[in-house]
């Protein structure tokens, strides 16, 4: 498993108790060496994430082997069946959506997908999604909204892909009619950020009814690296950018820009993905069973004034 350089400590700890534990097998008593190491490693580890910073938990959002969408979707949705295009001009890898049963009810379930390797990640462009992405979204949205489907959303990308092919094709308006979209449905919309949720493109299919984010997962405007660059011309401070940005869950739940934080097990998401996902599974549940009591034009109106009222001040 990938580790991060500030759970370095922990992984020592860690190597050693398997070390340990093969020689144990060897017919050597080392149960009480063991147990005392696991006690210690078990301590640092919930000292280390208990007080992360939010460049930390920047690299915690980031980590290769967090759980990414198509995880949720083998865990949590059956006879998923995708849909591809955007009926303007191709298909987008990095956004996947489509229609499937969430513990027995219909939805429309869409999100950015990372990959978990070199190819997959070349294949889904690591996540950020083309124009063809965001009107595909667009396209699910209206489909839900015709056959009164819920829809669920989980949000995994640095954002919106910058390259000028993107620019080309109408990136900006995409995600506006994107966001437009989100706004118009007059069926429940929940939205999860599993890890990054980068600027518009993540707010494209994140404008809903219940916004949640994993514990550790990060939501801003922009990257700290980015931020980073054009404050201080220099990526170098992305650990101060970080902190400015204010793009932690914690943070978020606090300015009222989300509705609830999902606790991650100890270490991560990464180190107990599937009790992750059932969590988030969990949460997803809860609230699409509190959004069904309402008729679609109160979904609707309550959704916009959610936005309307975000960043006022008295």
């Amino acid at each position: 498993m990938y580790h991060l350089e500030f759970e370095k400590p922990i992984v020592e700890l860690e190597t050693k108790i398997l070390e340990l534990q093969n020689m144990d097998k060897g017919g050597v008593n080392l149960k009480d060496d063991i147990a005392r190491i696991q006690q210690k490693a078990d301590r640092i580890l919930v000292q280390t994430y208990s007080k992360l910073s939010p460049d930390q938990k920047v690299q915690v959002a980031r980590h290769p082997n967090r759980p990414h969408f198509v995880d949720y979707i083998k865990r949590l949705v059956q006879d998923f069946t995708p849909l591809a295009g955007d009926r303007l001009f191709g298909e987008d890898a990095a956004l996947i959506g489509g229609i499937g049963r969430f513990r027995g009810q219909a939805c429309v379930v869409m999100g950015q997908e990372k990959g978990s390797d070199t190819e997959s990640r070349i294949r889904h462009n690591f996540g950020m999604s083309r124009p063809e992405g965001y009107r595909k979204a667009q396209r699910l949205l209206d489909l839900a909204t015709q056959f009164k489907l819920p829809v669920v959303t989980l949000v995994d990308t640095a954002g919106a892909y910058p390259g000028i092919e993107a620019e080309e094709r109408g990136q900006s308006e995409a995600i506006a009619k994107s966001i437009e979209s989100c706004l118009r449905a007059t069926v429940p919309i929940v939205s999860v950020i599993i890890g990054e949720g980068g600027s518009g493109g993540a707010i494209a299919i994140a404008t809903a009814d219940r916004v949640m984010m994993l514990e550790h997962s990060i939501y801003s405007v922009i990257s700290p690296e980015g931020c980073a660059s054009i404050l201080w011309r220099s990526a170098e401070f992305a650990k101060d950018a970080a902190r400015a940005l204010k793009l932690t869950a914690q943070d978020l739940k606090q300015l009222g820009i989300i509705d609830a934080i999902i606790e991650e097990p100890m270490g991560g998401a990464h180190r107990e993905p599937d009790r992750t996902v059932d969590v988030v599974g969990d949460y997803v549940e809860t609230a699409l069973t509190e959004l069904s009591k309402m008729d679609g034009d109160t979904l609707k109106l309550r959704r916009r004034q959610k936005y309307l009222e975000m960043g006022h001040t008295v």
